[in-house]
C-alpha cells in the first residue's frame, strides 16, 4: 500500500522516518516537503561531479575519488553534458521495518532533461540518501543545492524475516556522499 500525507506524517512524528521534516509543499524555487503521496527531499551543497580528466574507470568494486570533481558551499553546479553528479539528501532518513521507500525524479528537472535514477530505502535502513543526477543531453544542467531535489513514494507491507538493518547492509547510517563500495 502507498502511504499517504497523513501516514508520513504520523511516521515521520512518531518513528522520526524523515529528518528534519517539512509538513508541507514549500514552493520556493523548486518545491520541498510533504506530497498527498510522497516526499520531495532537497540535496545538500556538497556535490561530487563525474570526471573522466584521470582517465579513471568507473568501477564499483573500487569506485574511487578520482573519479569525480568535489565542488562545495555552493548555491548551484552545473552538470556537463552526458555526465552526472552525486549529493546528498538533507534529510537523514529512519525507515520502519515495514516501509521502503522508492525515489524518483522531479517533474521540474525531467523536463530539463536531468533523470534521477530510482533507488530503494530499504526496509530497516536509515542514514543521507545518496542521490544521482544524471544528465542525458548535450547541454549544462543547473541544480540547486537546498532545493527540491527527488521524490520519495513510500510503501508499507508485512513485517519482513531480514530487514537492511538484520543484514548490516554496507550504506546502513552513511552520512554525506558515500561512493559505491563492494562488501
Amino acid at each position: 500500500m502507498i502511504l499517504s500525507d497523513k501516514q508520513i506524517t504520523k511516521l515521520a512524528k512518531e518513528m522520526q522516518m524523515i529528518s528534519p521534516f517539512v509538513s508541507k509543499s514549500v514552493s520556493k524555487g523548486i518545491s520541498h516537503g510533504l506530497n498527498s503521496f510522497g516526499y520531495d527531499l532537497r540535496c545538500g551543497s556538497e556535490f561530487k561531479i563525474f570526471t573522466n580528466i584521470k582517465g579513471a574507470t568507473a568501477d564499483p568494486k573500487n569506485f574511487s575519488e578520482d573519479n569525480f570533481i568535489t565542488v562545495t558551499g555552493e548555491d548551484s553546479i552545473l552538470i556537463p553534458p552526458n555526465s552526472f553528479a552525486l549529493a546528498s539528501s538533507l534529510e537523514y532518513f529512519k525507515m520502519p521495518r515495514n516501509v521502503t521507500g522508492l525515489v524518483t525524479a522531479k517533474s521540474t528537472y525531467a523536463r530539463c532533461g536531468l533523470g534521477t535514477p530510482p533507488t530503494v530505502l530499504e526496509a530497516g535502513w536509515h542514514g543521507n540518501l545518496v542521490l544521482e543526477f544524471s544528465n542525458h543531453t548535450s547541454n549544462s544542467i543547473r541544480l540547486y543545492a537546498k532545493s527540491g531535489a527527488a521524490q520519495i513514494l513510500f510503501f508499507q507491507g508485512e513485517q519482513p524475516d531480514t530487514s537492511y538493518a538484520d543484514r548490516e547492509g554496507k550504506y546502513q547510517g552513511q552520512t554525506g556522499i558515500t561512493l559505491a563500495k563492494s562488501k
